[in-house]
């Protein structure tokens, strides 16, 4: 099952001290609006989301579609068919995608221990 590129999605208390601690390790800003409270960073393939006041808890983000340069990829799998493949496996989801629908879009789930995974398609 390829789910795309990974990255961690941070919920921070504040963008730009969260920015300068994370540039300390290397990372710079990939994308992403300051002034609208989310940062895209990188470090290499490595990808952190800074966001404050979006979500509630940390959450892993797979972008199906994507490479970890957020450029779009030859080929992948859906993120409806990732979805019916997930809900055929017993998987229980908190939001779904509209399989009506083609393009951008996303479902999550919640692991065991409460953590929040989103698959979120742009292309």
């Amino acid at each position: 099952m390829q789910l795309g590129a990974f990255s961690i999605s941070l919920t921070v208390q504040d963008i730009e001290a969260s920015r300068q601690f994370y540039e300390n390790f290397g990372f710079t800003v990939f994308g992403g609006d300051a002034e609208q409270n989310w940062l895209i960073l990188k470090n290499g393939d490595t990808v952190i989301g800074l966001f404050k006041d979006m979500f509630d808890k940390n959450m892993l983000t797979f972008n199906p579609g994507w490479d970890s340069n957020a450029q779009p990829l030859p080929s992948f799998t859906d993120v409806r068919e990732l979805q019916r493949r997930l809900k055929a496996r017993g998987v229980e989801l908190v939001t779904e995608a509209d399989e009506s629908t083609t393009g951008p879009a996303s479902f999550m789930a919640v692991d065991p221990d409460g953590n929040p995974i989103l698959v979120d398609q742009h292309v």
